[in-house]
């Protein structure tokens, strides 16, 4: 297993509206987990470039599903340093199966995923986390962070200078919009302007 450790690293992710307002939590992942977290653990997912957040966001959608990206400055050590894939030489060779089909597995066949027998055994051996190359975007590389293993040596940053992001769950002003449509007798949002709703 090969360990690096992160200073300052720029990270990005699109975060649906309904979880921009925990933009460090990672129980979105935890609820129904993901390629390194088991269901219960507590994960976040970023990327460390912003096309790479978009591309991992959007994956199979035709259109780009609406989301709020948030920029992170990341500081963390240990880390698991698996930008490069699987070699034999410097693997166990469990780690062949990371990229394993972990939906396929779990939710299909019932099937434990080997990736997430590979982010226990990271976790054990002390990483805060696991750096590996994204499906979705050629070069580009994701960070899945586990903060329930933070310390207070680690540091998750959220850029947010003016404070936009929202402070409650769920989309903010949304009642308020179509209360003051009403009220000025405007027409609901979207039903105008060529949509299709």
């Amino acid at each position: 297993m090969i360990l690096t450790s992160l200073s300052q690293a720029l990270a990005y992710r699109m975060h649906t509206p309904k979880w921009a307002a925990a933009p460090t939590s990672g129980a979105g992942a935890a609820a129904q987990g993901g390629r390194a977290n088991r269901p219960g653990v507590v994960a976040l997912y970023l990327a460390l470039d912003v096309g790479t957040a978009i591309k991992e966001y959007q994956q199979v959608s035709t259109l780009l599903p609406p989301g709020t990206r948030v920029s992170y400055r990341v500081t963390l050590s240990p880390v698991v340093d698996f930008r490069q894939g699987f070699r034999p030489q410097e693997w166990p060779a469990l780690w062949e199966e990371f990229f394993c089909d972990w939906r396929e597995l779990w939710f299909n066949e019932h099937v434990e995923p080997p990736s997430w027998v590979l982010a226990d055994e990271a976790m054990e051996a002390g990483a805060k986390g696991i750096l590996f190359p994204s499906r979705w975007s050629r070069g580009g590389v994701n960070l899945v962070l586990y903060p329930d293993s933070l310390e207070a040596t680690d540091r998750i940053e959220v850029h947010d200078p003016a404070s936009e992001l929202p402070k409650k769950p769920g989309f903010l002003g949304l009642r308020k919009r179509a209360s003051l449509r009403r009220k000025r007798n405007l027409p609901p949002a979207g039903r105008f302007c060529g949509s299709s709703a």
